[in-house]
């Protein structure tokens, strides 16, 4: 059963780790794709290939989403192209960490303006769209960082726990409009990122989850299809934890 037929979604940093996994499940779900990625054209490319083999309408755009005047034409390029657009998937977001005594200004400021503000740029230029049509799905990406804090990512954490205070304001001001707008929070994701950490330090991580090991970026891949589709109709300034019970 295809859950996303006939819906186009707009995803950021969508061209490895969770972005790509979102991307692949939202096209197999028959969803049409435009996906942002910042600098690896080779990897959007193989991206474009990969979801065109899907049978619906798929394109990459090189934009940064921290950027207020390139996140307003990225969404006027889309419905140029696209005809439509009914999910936007706040996907993009960097680490840069360390310990508070040694953190930069710019480390600061830089993480908080790409994880944070790109989520108020994004959404402020689909909000005349979504409210036109008088329907849309906001899904943005916190952590579990977000929720519980972890030592050395305190501008990372800062700007997760900010998303979901963000998000849960716009779904109070845009409910009435039938605009939802909800947070994942996802826990240990086994990417190509974590494939860089040591076997010591990922067998850590997997012992200190209830379910005993890492998701996968198609676990939170499903959490989004449920937000976007209208399975969750009626579901909107909620928080999905995805972490594998690392919250229980």
């Amino acid at each position: 059963m295809k859950l996303l037929s006939g819906k186009t979604a707009l995803i950021t940093g969508a061209s490895r780790g969770i972005g790509r996994g979102i991307a692949i499940t939202f096209a197999s779900h028959g969803c049409a794709v435009a996906f942002t990625y910042s600098n690896n054209k080779n990897a959007a490319d193989q991206l474009e290939i990969e979801l065109t083999s899907y049978g619906v309408q798929i394109k990459g755009y090189q934009s940064n989403a921290a950027n207020y005047e390139a996140a307003q034409k990225l969404v006027d390029q889309v419905i140029e192209d696209f005809g439509a657009l009914d999910i936007l998937v706040n996907n993009a977001g960097i680490t840069k960490d360390n310990l508070l005594m040694r953190m930069s200004e710019e480390d600061f400021d830089q993480v908080i303006e790409v994880n944070l503000k790109s989520i108020f740029n994004m959404t402020k230029a689909v909000q005349r769209t979504f409210l036109k049509q008088r329907h849309g799905s906001l899904i943005h990406m916190s952590s579990v960082v977000g929720v519980k804090g972890n030592a050395g990512q305190s501008n990372y954490a800062a700007s997760k726990a900010g998303i979901i205070g963000f998000s849960k304001s716009i779904a109070l001001e845009l409910g009435s409009r039938n605009i939802r707008s909800n947070v994942i929070a996802p826990g240990f994701i086994e990417t190509e990122m974590t494939t860089q950490l040591s076997e010591e330090i990922v067998k850590g991580w997997r012992e200190g989850i209830p379910l005993k090991r890492g998701g996968q970026p198609e676990d939170v891949a499903n959490a989004c299809v449920f937000l976007a589709s209208d399975l969750s109709s009626y579901i909107t300034g909620q928080v999905l934890h995805v972490d594998g019970g690392m919250l229980t």
